[in-house]
């Protein structure tokens, strides 16, 4: 049963990992939505990985934190744009 947990997560993971960043460098206004979307997808992970621990999973959901972490820590570190304040 452990590896077919690992099969159903593997896929969505990756899925976020790929997308997340694609949103994060492509669209700078949809970057809290997508922050917020991975780590919802962290919590399935780890929800999966409580009911049943597997070392390959694991590795993954590290993976995807550490992903998700470092584009918060650069997504709060990033000066905000004021809607008037656009040079033309």
């Amino acid at each position: 049963m452990d590896q077919g947990i690992l099969n159903a997560l593997v896929l969505p993971l990756l899925f976020s990992i790929c997308g997340g960043l694609y949103l994060y460098v492509r669209f700078p206004e949809r970057r809290p939505r997508a922050l917020l979307v991975m780590t919802l997808f962290q919590l399935v992970g780890a929800y999966g990985y409580a009911t049943s621990p597997d070392d390959g999973l694991f590795g993954l959901l590290v993976l995807h934190a550490a992903v998700v972490f470092i584009l918060l820590v650069r997504h709060l570190q990033a000066p905000t744009m004021l809607p008037g304040n656009t040079s033309q």
